[in-house]
């Protein structure tokens, strides 16, 4: 703990769920099946991408990046969530707080870099193929992941470090369902300005930056699949980064309107819906996207549980 705190606070309260005091059971109940979809979704992509030579590409090495992320991403959260329903006690030790806030933004900050590296890679296929092999060659695509992952943990970083120099005062009710930096500056006592500032900062260089990245590329993109003179080529170049594009407005969607608040804030019940929908919704509904968008994920499912779809197994016209 910081010592320039004035009082010691052991622990945080969450305040996020304290309107609903009958409905745990059911709450637990949905957040235990939401965790099972995501964990058995993303694990899934992970075992398909590892078993099936033809997903031993560029686009499906980054792929199992953001389904390893989504698992590392709902873990952080949903357990400890559950954990509080079945005490009937929400509550998160000091400690504990600072790690889940440390682990929350690492894979946050990482998720909005690989996103923005996958834009790429679809630009490299659909308006550079003749140089993709290239582009996205190993000694490319390891070290574009790595910067992802390395770019989280150096924004969650800075984050963390900042956030255990603010004394509270003996205040620790959390307006959230999980420790985050602008609840907690909510509730500090403390100059936090520096704070804020890193946090200004962090929504250009980690959030706005990558989405821009994101944005010029699929322009590239759009302008050479208009460029195609056959309507069936067309559909097959799109067909190839539509899943990305819905995963990308999903979650900087949900990114920009779980950080930047409006000055008056949310009520407590929509700051819990936002909250939710941010990081428990959104890491179940990757693999789903990919998975009912992908011819390939499906013919690799099919080959893993041993079926056969006529649709697969047709020959290419």
């Amino acid at each position: 703990m910081a010592g320039g705190n004035q009082t010691q606070v052991l622990e945080f309260i969450f305040l996020g769920f304290s309107g609903i005091p009958r409905g745990h059971a059911l709450l637990f109940l949905v957040f235990l099946a939401i965790y099972l979809v995501t964990i058995i979704g993303n694990t899934t992509i992970l075992t398909l991408i590892q078993l099936d030579s033809r997903l031993h590409t560029p686009m499906y090495y980054f792929l199992s990046h953001l389904s390893c992320l989504d698992v590392c991403y709902s873990s952080v959260t949903v357990p400890k969530i559950l954990a509080n329903f079945v005490s009937q006690n929400p509550a998160i030790s000091y400690n504990q707080c600072m790690a889940q806030m440390f682990f929350l933004m690492t894979f946050a900050g990482t998720e909005s870099a690989l996103l923005a590296v996958m834009a790429y890679d679809r630009y490299a296929a659909i308006c550079q193929p003749l140089h993709y092999g290239n582009l996205m060659s190993s000694q490319v695509r390891v070290p574009l992941a790595i910067f992802s992952w390395l770019w989280g943990l150096l924004n969650s970083a800075i984050h963390t470090a900042l956030t255990t120099t603010v004394s509270f005062c003996g205040a620790n009710q959390i307006d959230h369902i999980f420790c985050d930096v602008p609840p907690l500056l909510k509730i500090a006592c403390s100059d936090t300005y520096v704070n804020e500032m890193a946090l200004h900062t962090a929504s250009i260089f980690v959030g706005f930056s990558p989405f821009l990245l994101v944005v010029v590329s699929y322009v590239y993109i759009l302008s050479a699949i208009l460029r195609i003179r056959t309507n069936t080529g067309r559909r097959k170049a799109f067909s190839t980064c539509a899943s990305h594009v819905v995963v990308v407005l999903i979650y900087y969607g949900m990114s920009n309107v779980n950080y930047n608040r409006p000055s008056a804030g949310y009520s407590l019940e929509i700051d819990t819906l936002i909250s939710t929908l941010y990081c428990v919704v959104t890491p179940m509904l990757n693999p789903l996207i990919y998975s009912f968008r992908n011819k390939e994920v499906k013919k690799a499912l099919w080959k893993v549980l041993g079926l056969q779809s006529k649709e697969y197994t047709s020959p290419a016209k």
